[in-house]
């Protein structure tokens, strides 16, 4: 068996719980992760604006990169050769890596991911698009300079090891809300055959890391039940939640209880592409790990920082004129050097006039708000009570100010 393989045999250990929340450990090759965690993205080898040093420093244990782009730029045979992905943008713990299912199928469905967006397509020079969608995979545009790829679970897999991820995910396809029930049965059944297929993959090239299955079924109680328990009967390390969740916050939780309770308790467990304050507080609850969200990274890119205010869904937008003049920081008991050394007059100033020095401190600022959110909800379950310090949190208690036990 692998070093990888080996691994995952006592890869997650809970050390406290608090109802259905656990708090605990996942071991990974790069070192462990405390969790509940929240992931950074570091979709393109970077997470937006900080060097891999800084990311460090604020607290996080683990980034996420993005297989999907980067296949597309700079190619991940390029990486490999650079010595993997730790080594190219220089973060010596943990990488997970998203299998590109929900990059990848986003551009078949209606429209493109902000992810995708942001890398090109929003600035007039993308092409990506669906070929065709087949048991083998997918075939599509580059969204960079429109030449046809393909992308299937042999495909994923082999760019996920040349990338030297610690937690590689299964490809996937990714249905959005609005597909119906036959064709989300369908894709889910299709997900669990590519399932096989990595795995067959993984055994045969000896791939390491640990492995996570994806869970689909869209908002139908029986197809996610069905498919988390036939992800979770599988070779797996750990489990990822995926697809479309529901359409307002009360049907994303539904859907997420329905498939945790098909769970086994000792695999971890983690949250695809959910990162509102609210939504990881509930998450938690209910039994969640691991989460990932380009909400912090893609908010400071629009001069909005996160802030205790439920009212507001914890942003505030430092672009409106009400900020010109204000000599207050983004908030008086932040750590981050955009509070501790700036005025949100400032900050307005920077993000209207397109300084890239907004967006930098304004990530270093939503980061260490989510660092601080995890800690206390970590220290919540070590404690027990992890439900005052969650309902401290949604009437707009600071984070910063609900030190860990």
């Amino acid at each position: 068996m692998d070093p990888g393989r080996e691994l995952g045999v006592n890869s997650f250990e809970i050390g406290a719980r608090d109802g259905a929340a656990r708090a605990g450990v996942l071991h990974t090759a790069h070192g462990d992760v405390r969790t509940p965690a929240f992931v950074p993205l570091a979709s393109h080898a970077t997470v937006r604006g900080l060097q891999s040093s800084e990311v460090a420093a604020l607290g996080f244990e683990m980034v996420l990169g993005n297989t999907f782009h980067l296949f597309i730029r700079p190619g991940h045979e390029r990486i490999a050769k650079l010595g993997g992905l730790h080594e190219f943008m220089g973060w010596e713990r943990p990488i997970i890596t998203d299998s590109g299912g929900f990059q990848v199928f986003s551009m078949g469905h209606g429209g493109v991911a902000e992810e995708i967006k942001a890398s090109g397509g929003s600035r007039g020079q993308g092409h990506g698009s669906v070929l065709e969608i087949a048991e083998e995979g997918v075939r599509f545009r580059s969204y960079l300079g429109g030449e046809e790829k393909f992308m299937g679970p042999e495909t994923s897999m082999g760019i996920q090891q040349a990338l030297g991820s610690d937690v590689v995910l299964a490809f996937d396809e990714c249905t959005p809300f609005h597909a119906g029930r036959d064709y989300t049965a369908g894709a889910t059944e299709r997900t669990h055959r590519w399932l096989e297929r990595c795995l067959r993959w993984r055994e045969e090239n000896a791939a390491g890391g640990l492995f996570y299955g994806i869970v689909q079924g869209g908002t139908w109680e029986d197809l996610r039940s069905a498919s988390a328990q036939r992800v979770a009967g599988s070779s797996i390390d750990g489990i990822a939640v995926g697809g479309s969740l529901g359409q307002d916050k009360d049907q994303i939780r539904e859907v997420v209880g329905w498939t945790l309770r098909e769970l086994p308790e000792t695999l971890p467990r983690h949250l695809l592409g959910i990162g509102d304050v609210d939504d990881i507080v509930a998450a938690v609850a209910q039994g969640i790990d691991t989460f990932d969200c380009a909400t912090p990274t893609r908010l400071a890119r629009h001069g909005t920082a996160l802030v205790p205010d439920p009212g507001a869904r914890w942003r505030l937008d430092l672009k409106k004129p009400s900020e010109q003049d204000s000599a207050e920081p983004i908030a008086a008991d932040c750590p981050c050097p955009a509070c501790t050394d700036h005025t949100r007059a400032y900050i307005h100033y920077l993000a209207r006039a397109g300084e890239l020095t907004a967006v930098r401190l304004l990530v270093l600022h939503n980061l260490t708000f989510m660092h601080a959110l995890m800690e206390t909800l970590r220290a919540g379950v070590g404690s027990g009570n992890l439900e005052a310090r969650g309902e401290a949190i949604l009437a707009g208690d600071s984070p910063y100010d609900i030190c860990p036990d």
